[in-house]
């Protein structure tokens, strides 16, 4: 275990390696000048505008400026924003609200479509399995602004039951709108699958003989339909967790959440190459852990994995 635990480290370097060249590339890429786009209709003094430049390095070759970089996530340095506050104060600001968005999302997407989906799956072809997969459907066909601004006007207009912005240092309860549409579409996939999973698993020979020795529903569908089928929903869920980090952007636009998807958003208008990649660095690492810890629950869900070298 240790040993598989130490390669899939391993396997991150590159990843990572590749992961911030492509961005930072992508970055210097884009078309116009930064630091010029700070200034808008004013012209800038030219000694003002040199001493940014090499402030920010941007007076230096693409190469130069990637390496300056990388060496100094090594020493803990992320770089400075064009608003002169250091990247590593953004990261401690931002991501802890996304990470809690993201976990109430996951958990939301994760619970309620296990158990929606398991339901119907035993249910299948009834009214409960007949509307669970209409409902499922409708949310996969609608984008997330439409469930946005839908979920704003019924809970937080009309109901009031909830609030249409977050503000910054606001409790974690206003935070469960915007998770619930985080989770909307990601939820109705888990539905979906752990529904499919939990129809195939049922029809299996070791599902017909658990109820042929005896025992009951409900000792067979937790210990012997639940489990089996819970190993593709996990893997889902894993891949999900980026998928939320990166998706947060446009839920965070609308419901003004402090988080990283906004600052993110607004350092790729700017231009700001070292917000922007440390920021993507930070989602990949976690994206990384989040596929190892799920890689080691596999061993739990089903005792045949083993981790061989």
């Amino acid at each position: 275990m240790a040993g598989y635990i130490l390669r899939r480290l391993l396997q991150a370097i590159p990843v990572l390696l590749g992961t911030t060249f492509l961005i930072y590339f992508m970055v210097f890429a884009m078309p116009g000048d930064p630091l010029l786009a700070l200034f808008g209709d004013k012209t800038p003094n030219p000694a003002l505008l040199a001493q940014l430049r090499a402030e920010y390095h941007l007076d230096q070759p693409f190469i130069v400026q990637y390496f300056l970089y990388l060496g100094g996530i090594f020493v803990g340095d992320f770089g400075t924003s064009f608003s002169g506050e250091p990247v590593t104060q953004i990261l401690a600001r931002t991501f802890p609200v996304t990470i809690q968005l993201a976990i109430l999302a996951l958990a939301i997407e994760f619970i309620a479509g296990v158990l929606i989906g398991l339901v119907s799956g035993l249910r299948k072809g009834k009214l409960f399995d007949a509307t669970a997969l209409v409902v499922s459907l409708i949310l996969i066909s609608l984008p997330i602004f439409v469930i946005a601004f839908v979920a704003q006007f019924v809970f937080g207009i009309q109901l009031g039951w909830a609030r249409t912005t977050v503000s910054t240092g606001a409790p974690i309860q206003d935070l469960i709108l915007p998770a619930f549409v985080l989770a909307s579409i990601s939820f109705a996939q888990i539905v979906r699958l752990t529904r499919s999973s939990v129809i195939e698993t049922s029809g299996l020979d070791f599902v017909r003989t658990a109820y042929s020795k005896g025992l009951s529903r409900r000792r067979v569908v937790p210990v012997h339909i639940l489990r089996n089928s819970l190993i593709p929903v996990v893997t889902y869920a894993a891949t999900d967790f980026g998928v939320l980090l990166v998706g947060a952007t446009v839920t965070e636009g609308i419901f003004n959440v402090p988080g990283v998807g906004r600052t993110l958003y607004q350092a790729i208008i700017r231009g700001e190459g070292p917000t922007v990649v440390s920021f993507v660095t930070v989602m990949v690492l976690i994206y990384l852990v989040v596929n190892l810890i799920v890689d080691l629950l596999y061993g739990l869900l089903d005792p045949r994995i083993r981790y061989v070298k």
